[in-house]
């Protein structure tokens, strides 16, 4: 069990004027009928708008980038600023009142049940609005970090999560796009408790278009992009040797031609066949080979 005193809430924010004053009176709300002393951090990514005035008339302490730098480095400005103070817990939330404010005491429950990171998981909880590609998007990337993590997760994608000083302090995050699938990679691997809770995802407020992901198509490609970093970096034996084998496939399917022509018709129709199918094979062998080699290192 752990005693948890000092509260931080941090909330990555960008041209969100329309609702970050009710996202910042909700969470006040809560935590000032809760035990917990706590403070609030708003890292303003370069909004053009509102959103650093609004932010400071409703108590937070804000951090500003001159422009906008995306997600994960707005992350990574929330863990520097928050190690600068002292605290116990970090709540991680979104400043579109899409999660309920009432829903940070369940993740600092957790935390002090003996949890390192705390994820509030919509796919447990009650979700307003998703599309199906946004669903189905999120269930894929969610499936696959389980793989990767051995951790059985439904939500991995949330922003909605709480954690110790310890993880804040031990998993840094290196992708430029996003830190939600990495963080919980890592802290599997470091070997951090990690669970769920049921979070209700309401529909979005102001005027319901996302600001920190303004285009979904890129942020999904982006994403899958990172996905198969993680797993070279994380599952190298089964990134490498999965696309060893495709290679090692294709020199096999070109041989098998070469082959069956030459039964056929006694010629193996034309000599390229043949050499285009023992380089795909050997290439795939030693992409396979560089696999074993990054999976010793890795261990």
């Amino acid at each position: 069990m752990m005693k948890v005193e000092r509260v931080l809430i941090t909330i990555p924010a960008y041209n969100e004027e329309r609702t970050i004053g009710g996202v910042l009176k909700d969470i006040k709300a809560i935590m000032d009928s809760s035990q917990y002393k706590y403070r609030i951090i708003i890292v303003d990514d370069g909004s053009k708008d509102k959103t650093k005035e609004i932010a400071l008339e409703n108590g937070a302490h804000v951090f500003s980038h001159p422009r906008n730098y995306g997600l994960a480095e707005t992350f990574r400005t929330e863990m520097k600023e928050c190690l600068k103070l002292n605290f116990d817990v970090i709540v991680h939330t979104d400043a579109d009142m899409q999660y309920k404010a009432s829903d940070i005491l369940k993740l600092i429950k957790k935390v002090e049940e003996g949890y390192d990171l705390v994820l509030g998981s919509r796919f447990k909880g009650k979700i307003e609005e998703m599309s199906f590609i946004k669903r189905f998007g999120n269930k894929a990337f969610s499936r696959v970090i389980s793989n990767i993590s051995k951790v059985n997760i439904s939500d991995a994608q949330t922003g909605f999560r709480a954690f110790t000083r310890d993880v804040a302090e031990k998993v840094i995050i290196t992708s430029n796009h996003t830190y939600t699938q990495e963080q919980i990679i890592r802290a599997a691997r470091e070997k951090f408790k990690i669970t769920e809770v049921p979070a209700d995802f309401l529909k979005r407020g102001g005027d319901s278009k996302s600001r920190l992901i303004s285009n979904p198509f890129e942020y999904a490609l982006k994403a899958w992009i990172n996905l198969l970093r993680i797993y070279r970096d994380y599952e190298p034996l089964k990134f490498f040797g999965i696309t060893g084998g495709i290679f090692i496939l294709i020199g096999l399917i070109l041989g098998a031609w070469a082959s069956i022509t030459l039964i056929m018709t006694g010629s193996v129709g034309g000599i390229p066949r043949v050499v285009l199918s023992a380089l795909f094979i050997m290439t795939g062998l030693q992409i396979v080979l560089f696999g074993f080699l990054a999976d010793m290192n890795r261990k």
